[in-house]
């Protein structure tokens, strides 16, 4: 599968409707906290509104923060966090709490297209040489890999499945547009209702 993903968009990476998928995976295996934006409709194309994922809206750096929250108080569950790049430049410290809290079932995919596509597609710093991944083991985050090609998706893969974390997986995609939605539930309280439902089995 991995072998056919298109090289796509101006920066020439891997096409982010195919990549991510693929090393997302069965997204069951997870509570799943998303980014706005990009990573929310990228969750939404794998499965529309499915009640283990929650998808931000209007809260534009709170995805790292929310996922260590849900870690620590369900410690029996594997959560991941699904982020931007342009998200996580937003409140990058929350890296550091994520370290020092010493949580070991939190995952972040963080999905670099070099674009703060949430507010019309402007450059990243990302784009000029800053690397999350050194900026994630710098601030102490124990298990980190960069994934910028097809046949380092199944390795990805893998790595964010690790019992023994924190683990931050850095990929790299194109800045083609992300998969396009043709309706989003924006019912906050609607989407806390089907997520707790998911995770407790009763409101």
């Amino acid at each position: 599968m991995s072998e056919e993903i298109k090289i796509t968009g101006s920066n020439q990476r891997m096409d982010r409707a195919q990549a991510v998928p693929a090393i997302v995976g069965n997204h069951r295996d997870f509570l799943v906290v998303t980014g706005l934006a990009g990573t929310a409709q990228d969750m939404y194309a794998i499965e529309p509104d499915a009640d283990n994922c929650f998808l931000l809206g209007g809260a534009m750096g709170a995805s790292v923060s929310m996922g260590l929250g849900l870690a620590l108080a369900q410690p029996d569950k594997h959560v991941l966090v699904m982020c931007g790049d342009g998200e996580l430049l937003m409140n990058v410290g929350a890296l550091a709490t994520v370290m020092g809290s010493g949580v070991t079932n939190l995952s972040i995919l963080c999905v670099d297209n070099e674009r703060y596509g949430e507010t019309g597609n402007q450059i990243t710093h990302t784009s000029m040489g800053t690397d999350l991944a050194l900026t994630a083991k710098g601030l102490g985050i124990k298990n980190v890999m960069t994934v910028t090609a097809p046949d380092e998706i199944e390795a990805g893969h893998q790595e964010l499945r690790r019992a023994d974390g924190p683990t931050f997986v850095y990929l790299k995609i194109s800045d083609a547009k992300p998969p396009k939605l043709k309706s989003r539930n924006f019912d906050a309280a609607d989407r806390r209702i089907a997520f707790r439902r998911a995770l407790l089995g009763h409101l």
